[in-house]
């Protein structure tokens, strides 16, 4: 079960604190079992300060406090600080990846029966998207879903989310595309051929939780050659 430790501490020199964490991290590095750190200040009181580290569980984040370089940078951390700094343990029993979930969504909206919705629930309004495949990036609301459109116009079809990564405000998100083709794509009519193809796109998502920006990569060259615009280049 993942653990989490929050570390509640007053100090007028957060600078040495803040370079005190440095050293730690270089000493401890190959050793160390904490897999992620945050500190956030209080805004309404600037000496207050909020360390969170997360470990895999309990008992690694027991040996990690056993390593002579966490209990000497402790006591260094300790004279830092204008009181006694307090620790709360916590299991962690829920844990939601939040960017994850929108991601996931903008995915089975994109491939939803019926008129496309209202994306503002999703997309930032200056919504900025990347794809190789076109000469100029989609920016803004307007221009992403007329690309939307043209791909829902030209195929019926759905996602399949084969895998997923977040860091940071960013989700990588691996993909496999099944259609059918029922209209003109790109000067080629309807064949009603069913087609597929794979990609990976990454997101960055704003503090509010909507995408801000796409980077697409998918095998578009494959998706042609399905459809049969490739076959008079072949010999």
């Amino acid at each position: 079960m993942t653990f989490v430790q929050l570390i509640d501490c007053r100090t007028s020199r957060f600078d040495e604190m803040n370079r005190l964490m440095d050293r730690w991290v270089e000493q401890t590095k190959g050793k160390r079992t904490a897999t992620h750190d945050i500190i956030g200040s209080d805004r309404s009181d600037a000496s207050h300060f909020i360390e969170i580290v997360e470990f895999p569980s309990y008992e690694e984040a027991m040996r990690n406090s056993h390593l002579p370089e966490t209990d000497r940078i402790f006591q260094e951390m300790v004279a830092l600080c204008d009181e006694t700094p307090t620790f709360t343990d916590l299991d962690v029993v829920r844990d939601e990846q939040l960017y994850d979930a929108s991601a996931r969504r903008f995915f089975e909206t994109l491939g939803g029966k019926g008129e496309l919705p209202p994306l503002n629930d999703l997309l930032v309004e200056d919504y900025h998207d990347h794809d190789p495949s076109n000469p100029q990036d989609a920016i803004g609301m307007d221009a992403i879903r007329r690309e939307l459109e043209m791909w829902r116009s030209a195929f019926d079809f759905s996602f399949t989310i084969e895998d997923q990564v977040a860091q940071g405000d960013r989700v990588c998100t691996r993909w496999t595309w099944n259609g059918t083709h029922k209209g003109d794509f790109l000067g080629i009519a309807a064949t009603g051929k069913k087609v597929s193809m794979t990609g990976t796109t990454v997101q960055r998502f704003s503090a509010e939780g909507k995408i801000v920006e796409g980077w697409w990569q998918y095998d578009r060259l494959g998706l042609m050659a399905q459809l049969g615009a490739l076959e008079g280049l072949e010999r």
